[in-house]
């Protein structure tokens, strides 16, 4: 239980230096917002898939938390999102270098995330305007930095420092809930929960990796290093593992 703590403590003042450079952004593009610095948001979203899925290879779950207030705000598209959500390594990277796997190994998990990531990332955002026909959302960092309800006068800084804290301090406590459930339930229940289930044992494993928290990505890896996943189902785990983005 203490090893839970700890660990949760650790993932979360992780995410501090990714939530404050978020928000810090958002504070400043709502405080200096243009009809031109829109115009130039909205286009850049255009390859927003491929430098998502790119991004998402740091083993960060700061960049999913960032991706999706950046989302909320309307600066990227719903598919760089997807890309980004589908491409992110949380910790599985540092778990293989850890554990001196193949190199080659390494680089063939990496290139198919972000192929799916940049693939899927293009699709959704082709779908949206061309089949949809809807066309891209404003920016609209106004309703999420609420500068017109309290915040005036006080700049970009406070209003940034509080909302990092806030969602800090929530990420914590659910992060710490998941974690002792992790704990106390045990890798071996969740490998006997998987194994041996053709199609089932994958679809419990994307179940599995949609659980908003690093640790998903490290139960997953972990397992499949130790023989016990195969390599698809891993994938379907990591694939949808987007740490606290979710």
């Amino acid at each position: 239980m203490t090893e839970a703590i700890i660990d949760t403590i650790i993932d979360s003042v992780k995410l501090l230096p990714f939530l404050f450079l978020t928000y810090l952004l958002m504070e400043y593009l709502e405080d200096r917002m243009t009809e031109k610095t829109k115009k130039i948001l909205k286009d850049s979203g255009k390859t927003g898939p491929l430098w998502g899925a790119l991004l998402g290879m740091v083993p960060q779950c700061g960049f999913s938390a960032a991706a999706s207030n950046l989302y909320t705000g309307r600066i990227i598209t719903m598919g760089t999102l997807l890309a980004i959500y589908l491409s992110t390594s949380d910790e599985m990277l540092p778990i293989l270098i850890s554990e001196a796997v193949s190199p080659i190994l390494i680089i063939k998990i990496l290139f198919i995330k972000v192929a799916i990531g940049m693939t899927v990332g293009f699709l959704i955002d082709i779908i949206y305007e061309q089949v949809l026909k809807k066309n891209r959302e404003e920016p609209d960092i106004h309703h999420f930095c609420e500068h017109e309800h309290c915040h005036c006068g006080e700049g970009i800084m406070k209003p940034a420092i509080r909302h990092t804290l806030q969602i800090f301090f929530f990420i914590l406590l659910i992060s710490l809930c998941l974690n002792l459930i992790i704990e106390f339930m045990g890798t071996d229940v969740l490998a006997n929960f998987i194994l041996n289930k053709p199609i089932i044992g994958e679809m419990l494993a994307g179940i599995i990796g949609l659980i908003p928290n690093c640790a998903a990505s490290v139960v997953i890896t972990q397992l499949y290093l130790d023989g016990i996943l195969p390599f698809g189902t891993m994938m379907a785990g990591l694939l949808v593992s987007s740490g606290i983005g979710m």
